[in-house]
């Protein structure tokens, strides 16, 4: 098994292991970002580089993980309905929550 440098970071309300290259579907960021644009993340809880693994307490001081926007989307519709039967209540509504795609590039 090959040693490849892995990070643990926390975006978003939720934690994400990313190493170099990969493709991450993230909640979206406050800001306008365009193709390419740099972003760093610095809530880095864990990296592990094939030989040693730091944990932070509950971050790691100093380190920080570095991405590439890709493009903003959308989830997939959610349908949400309240019905109470026999009193006439019904309630529709639909909620696309907005995401983000980047490109992990590099883990300092």
């Amino acid at each position: 098994m090959a040693n490849k440098e892995f990070a643990v970071i926390h975006t978003g309300g939720k934690q994400y292991q990313v190493s170099v290259g990969d493709l991450l579907r993230i909640e979206k960021l406050e800001g306008d970002f365009k193709l390419g644009d740099k972003m760093i993340f610095d809530k880095v809880l864990l990296v592990d580089n094939g030989k040693d693994t730091t944990i932070g307490t509950p971050y790691i001081a100093g380190a920080t993980v570095e991405a590439l926007f890709q493009k903003a989307g959308h989830d997939k519709k959610v349908i949400v309905i309240k019905y109470k039967a026999k009193s006439r209540y019904f309630k529709k509504n639909g909620h696309k929550q907005p995401n983000m795609i980047i490109k992990i590039s590099a883990i300092k």
